[in-house]
């Protein structure tokens, strides 16, 4: 079945430009209007919230924010929201965690281009929409799938990313807007549940999880 986007108004958030490119070429063949683009978390909830878009592609990794506390934060003042979450991780852990945390759908960059027309054709009519290819893993992951992170409240789970990508407790607080003293605490908590001594373990936590590559 052939989707058409016509009259659909998007806003595309990715730290890459060629991406963007790309994405925009895709679903305007498909009829959209790309009304807006960002390249952080912040500056996606600055454009939906300046544009009111149909729906908006985010990706999860961006600077700031990223796009999974974007998500959350654009949730809590519009639940009504309709966001397609994107990503070139091959976890189950980080769908999850957006479904989770309200995304309308979840689609890897790896998919097929037909397919990004297909998600953000479901999720604008406000349905909801997984990667077909991740959906197995997904349902297995529900059932646990022994993954250390699954131990971590949604909050934790977001300092564990950065902490584990080598950002200082400092850098994570002011990312966050929390004191440092907080993100010390949300880190002793994550060593304890995840039985890290240090950074460096934790790194290695999230790379065998598939959190982040090396």
């Amino acid at each position: 079945m052939v989707c058409t986007l016509e009259n659909l108004r998007l806003v595309l958030a990715d730290d890459h430009a060629v991406v963007r490119m790309g994405f925009r070429m895709l679903l305007e063949g498909a009829g959209a209007e790309v009304v807006g683009e960002a390249a952080s978390g912040e500056a996606a909830l600055a454009e939906f919230a300046r544009l009111q878009p149909d729906a908006l592609l985010m990706d999860v990794s961006m600077p700031g924010i990223g796009g999974l506390a974007a998500l959350e934060r654009l949730l809590a003042h519009t639940p009504d929201a309709r966001v397609l979450m994107l990503s070139a991780h091959d976890d189950a852990q980080i769908p999850l965690r957006a479904l989770r945390a309200g995304a309308a759908g979840y689609l890897s960059k790896r998919a097929q281009p037909q397919e990004l027309v297909r998600a953000v054709a479901q999720v604008a009519r406000g349905q909801r929409y997984i990667d077909p290819e991740l959906a197995p893993r997904l349902a297995l992951a529900r059932f646990g799938g022994g993954d250390p992170a699954e131990a971590l409240t949604e909050r934790e789970f977001a300092v564990f990313l950065q902490l584990a990508q080598g950002r200082s407790v400092n850098q994570v607080a002011s990312t966050h807007k929390l004191s440092a003293s907080t993100v010390g605490t949300h880190l002793y908590h994550i060593k304890q549940k995840l039985n890290a001594a240090n950074a460096a373990e934790l790194a290695l936590i999230a790379v065998r999880s598939g959190l982040i590559a090396l």
